[in-house]
């Protein structure tokens, strides 16, 4: 499911669509989204302490009049004086009806409107939440004057509503579990940009108590997330839960209690045929809906249900019109179900789903990715709604393709071949935020009655949800106005909101430099059938499809010969070795940019720590690959020095190597280590025990996602353990002590003991 989107896109490579710079963009002013309409006077307005805040019939408690207080304090350090007659009123109301909204009432709720002048400025919303919208867009419209000693805003007026009436950002646990702390920073900045909705995938982060053996040690307790769903309410934030169910279902089926309700025995789906599934399944959602309070939805998944009628339980013989029946009846079963508890479903309408089938299936269900074109006569004929689904990554590792694809990346995707895990990308060589941007403006959903868009942000990869920001950005301001901006303009807009006026400088070029060093980082490992993990259940095509599994590696450093130490180097000419090369003064350059950037900037300061780690992380690995071929090097010359018959200084030669490799391993773990600390910050330790209670980790029977084949963190580091550096050394301190024997010389003191 999660690629299907792309296929439209693939081919369309084109930076298309020259927009015109908006109108306050082109004044210097950054807002995302885009407001629908503007109309500018020539003059600023200085913003400063002389104007007072009034909010007539508005509570003194509304989230609006706190956020503008709030934000004008910790962004620009400006105070606004107490109500008193000389000044300049800033006035706060909710008018029904003040901005006229052709459709949809819910969409009308949400629109603002903004009058600016140097005496007066009206904040006015249709409803509350129109009136907080209206905030967040006066707060951005604020900025520094030329010089930085005083705040101006835009004169003129402004009136906006949403395209779309629900506007999803996605986070993804499976993989991971976000501090408290970190998930209400996320929701400020979700309700910033006018998202109103959160796509919550719990999978075992949630205690779910009807099920006390699913929930991972530490998981979001009930009132937990009543207290997540509380403070997103108030910002106008709908948290529904995602509930991966009847596959990827792993984390239910590795518990004993239920392993029987595998799918022949595969632990990625439980069987269809067996109504104890669904009694699980249903008690799941019945903790999630207790969890959150006041939410109108549950997204029941459906994700890729490959094996919808396998099991000992299924009717025989199998075919494509029963795994389309059993996958429907499923989707209906949950839809009555979350009904009878006032939700409202919205599901993955996909493989293996025939469109005859889909009048099974209830109108009030809401199509979340619109599998199939010929879905569409059908879910217009019974009135279904739909959402436009965007994903912010696919197969990337550590950063994602933002932005368009330098050259000698697009020609290293090309020469790869179907082999190459980041082959798909290739459909994707001006970037993923123009991607998004298209697909929001003219994706097969727009041919349908579409109510939403879901901006997708996988956890498969262990991408840390701070690099999602531009990329949720991005589907927030599309579904909001698919119109404007063009996608260059929105990454520059981005820069500014998210960093600040102050951090906003080079960070298109710092988030280009991560990008090329993140591909580069990726391809620069060898691709080999795993030697630590089996073959899995299938694929999509079936049982005993696709089951190899893959691993990143690389060769350790050629071994000399014990007797002459001669050696065949692996290195020297590598295509590898030449990427290091050209990529270690790249990074280096990046790591002073984002230390820069650190010091200027004074919004989201940890979103750059976290690209700091990484790209110190990357830079490890620069030096792992030159350093092993300087390890070569410098055992050639142990070969001449011995050729010579030299064998004391050829021996120094090989306890250098000995050292030099040790430093790298040492160097490689304190990289991790310094990685894992700053990650742990915003999240809580992967794969933790708490509360006497053990992790329960086991490989997935179907999916091979790099960020689930350990328990901990440990699968970034775990390509540069396979090499096996440790066990090299001991094998190089072998040879140096048969060839010390050999030629009756005193073994050098680094590779007499062990260390």
């Amino acid at each position: 499911m999660r690629f299907l989107f792309f296929s439209a896109l693939y081919g369309w490579f084109s930076l298309a669509c020259a927009q015109p710079v908006t109108e306050l963009w082109s004044r210097g002013y950054a807002v995302i989204p885009t407001p629908q309409k503007v109309k500018l006077e020539p003059a600023d307005i200085d913003l400063d302490g002389t104007w007072t805040v009034s909010a007539p019939g508005v509570s003194p408690a509304h989230i609006a009049l706190r956020s503008l207080e709030n934000d004008l304090r910790e962004f620009h350090a400006l105070r606004l004086v107490s109500p008193k007659p000389a000044a300049r009123p800033i006035v706060l109301s909710i008018r029904p009806g003040a901005v006229s909204v052709p459709g949809e009432a819910a969409v009308a709720a949400q629109a603002y409107r903004i009058q600016l002048s140097n005496a007066r400025i009206e904040i006015i919303g249709n409803s509350d939440q129109g009136l907080f919208y209206g905030v967040q867009t006066f707060l951005q419209l604020v900025k520094p004057a030329a010089g930085g000693r005083a705040l101006k805003l835009p004169a003129g007026m402004i009136e906006d509503w949403p395209d779309l009436q629900l506007r999803f950002l996605h986070w993804d646990t499976k993989n991971h579990q976000d501090r408290m702390e970190t998930l209400k920073r996320y929701l400020d900045w979700t309700a910033r940009f006018k998202a109103n909705v959160i796509g919550f995938e719990l999978g075992d982060k949630f205690e779910f108590p009807s099920l006390p053996d699913v929930g991972a040690p530490g998981a979001f307790t009930t009132a937990q997330m009543q207290e997540l769903t509380a403070y997103a309410r108030e910002r106008f934030i709908q948290l529904v839960p995602v509930i991966q169910a009847p596959s990827h279902l792993l984390y239910v089926l590795k518990h004993p209690r239920y392993a029987h309700l595998k799918a022949d025995g595969n632990n990625y789906q439980a069987c269809l045929c067996d109504e104890e599934t669904y009694k699980v399944i249903f008690k799941m959602y019945d903790d999630v809906v207790k969890a959150t309070p006041g939410v109108d939805y549950v997204f029941a998944s459906t994700d890729e249900i490959y094996y919808a009628s396998t099991g000992e339980k299924c009717p025989k013989p199998d075919s494509a019109d029963l795994r389309s029946r059993l996958w429907a009846e499923f989707t209906k079963r949950a839809a009555d179900y979350l009904q009878s508890k006032n939700r409202r479903t919205l599901a993955w309408l996909e493989y293996p789903l025939l469109a005859k089938h889909l009048d099974m299936i209830p109108s009030s269900v809401i199509d979340g990715v619109i599998g199939e074109d010929d879905y569409l006569p059908v879910e217009r004929k019974k009135g279904m709604r739909q959402l436009g689904y965007v994903s912010t990554q696919g197969s990337e590792f550590l950063f994602p393709d933002y932005l368009p694809l330098d050259r000698e990346l697009r020609e290293q995707a090309a020469v790869a071949g179907e082999d190459d895990p980041i082959e798909f990308e290739r459909g994707f060589e001006s970037g993923r935020i123009q991607s998004l941007a298209h697909s929001l403006r003219t994706g097969r959903f727009r041919q349908g009655n579409p109510i939403g868009a879901f901006g997708a942000a996988w956890d498969d990869s262990g991408i840390h949800n701070e690099i999602f920001w531009l990329g949720w950005s991005t589907a927030a301001s599309y579904a909001w106005n698919p119109a404007a901006p063009s996608a260059a303009q929105h990454t520059a807009e981005f820069m500014r909101v998210y960093y600040g006026p102050d951090g906003s400088a080079g960070m298109i070029d710092i988030y280009r430099a991560m990008q090329r060093q993140a591909r580069a980082w990726q391809r620069t490992w060898d691709r080999v059938v795993s030697r630590t993990r089996g073959p899995g259940y299938g694929n999509s095509d079936g049982k005993g499809m696709g089951t190899a599994r893959y691993d990143q590696t690389l060769p350790a450093p050629a071994l000399p010969d014990e007797r002459t130490l001669e050696m065949k180097p692996r290195y020297g000419r590598a295509a590898h070795l030449r990427q290091a090369i050209l990529r270690l003064p790249e990074n280096d350059a990046l790591l002073h940019s984002l230390q820069e950037a650190l010091g200027r900037t004074g919004r989201n300061r940890y979103n750059l720590e976290v690209m700091l780690t990484l790209t110190q992380f990357i830079r490890h690995h620069w030096v792992l690959l030159t350093g092993m071929a300087e390890a070569e090097r410098t055992l050639e010359q142990a070969h001449a020095k011995a050729v010579a018959k030299q064998p004391e200084q050829a021996l120094r030669l090989v306890a250098n190597v000995h050292r030099q490799i040790r430093q790298i391993e040492q160097e490689g773990a304190a990289s991790f280590r310094d990685l894992t600390a700053v990650y742990e910050k915003s999240q809580y330790p992967k794969g933790r025990s708490f509360g006497g209670k053990q992790y329960v980790f086991m490989l997935d029977d179907t999916k091979d996602h790099w960020a689930a084949r350990t328990a901990d963190l440990s699968y970034m580091y775990a390509p540069e353990k396979s090499i096996g550096l440790d066990k090299w050394r001991q094998q190089l301190r072998r040879v140096a002590a048969a060839y010390a024997e050999a030629n009756n010389t005193r073994l050098p003191a680094d590779l007499s003991t062990e260390n």
